[in-house]
């Protein structure tokens, strides 16, 4: 499959509720995930154990929209329209840029972007 086919069963897989399963297929092993400027996380399983813990925190789906997606070669950039209340009851929106590079069907780095005052 090419990478934009990837990227958009991706998206389809994220959209649908199937974060984890779209996690295991599309991650590489040495896969780097990092927020803003931060230092990335190194590792699936590093990563595996954040996205579990993301997931585990997601108490109802309000909105979860992948609003624009591009690709250009081997690198997607997908704007998050995300909206959830949380087990603790919290209300939380996140507009968000996730900036993806492939690398045999597999994404390597991924860096989200979002302004962390809201």
């Amino acid at each position: 499959m090419s990478t934009r086919e990837n990227v958009q069963e991706l998206v389809t897989l994220v959209t649908t509720g199937q974060i984890l399963t779209a996690f295991e297929k599309f991650y590489a092993e040495d896969v780097e995930m990092s927020e803003n400027s931060n230092p990335p996380t190194v590792g699936k399983t590093a990563n595996r154990l954040r996205e579990e813990q993301f997931v585990g925190y997601v108490k109802e789906v309000h909105k979860n929209v992948a609003a624009k997606v591009l690709v250009d070669g081997d690198f997607a950039a997908i704007e998050w329209d995300l909206e959830f209340t949380g087990v603790d009851g919290n209300l939380v929106k996140y507009h968000q840029v996730a900036l993806q590079e492939w690398k045999d069907g597999q994404i390597v780095r991924e860096r989200f972007f979002y302004n962390a005052g809201h």
